[in-house]
């Protein structure tokens, strides 16, 4: 010990070193969900302004058959009227029809699109 004063001061080589020992972590599996195959199938028209009710024939024929699936086909389904998605109260579908329930009708020219998914 050394003295200064009243204090006494303990030399720092009378310090046992620290013992450290690094934990053994146990060995985890890792495992990999392969994700569920998604199948996406989309339905497009154009709103004529004043109809409410979409059929599968009103479909854009250059897109090639248009399908409106029965929604027990499907997990779940979105539709868009002009690029905003709706939401489910606003309308229904049936095997082949999109039903509005709106009192508005989308403005003539707005892109119709129902997204149908299946997982």
């Amino acid at each position: 010990m050394i003295n200064k004063g009243n204090t006494c001061i303990t030399c720092i080589n009378n310090f046992t070193k620290p013992f450290l020992k690094i934990p053994i972590m146990p060995l985890e599996e890792a495992r990999y969900h392969i994700p569920k195959k998604v199948e996406v199938c989309e339905y497009y028209t154009i709103s004529d302004g004043f109809c409410r009710i979409y059929k599968e024939e009103d479909g854009i024929i250059e897109l090639g058959k248009q399908v409106i699936l029965d929604p027990c086909q499907v997990s779940f389904m979105n539709l868009f009227i002009n690029g905003v998605l709706q939401p489910k109260e606003s309308y229904d579908v049936q095997g082949g029809v999109i039903i509005l329930k709106t009192v508005d009708v989308p403005p003539k020219g707005a892109p119709v699109i129902l997204q149908m998914f299946k997982v």
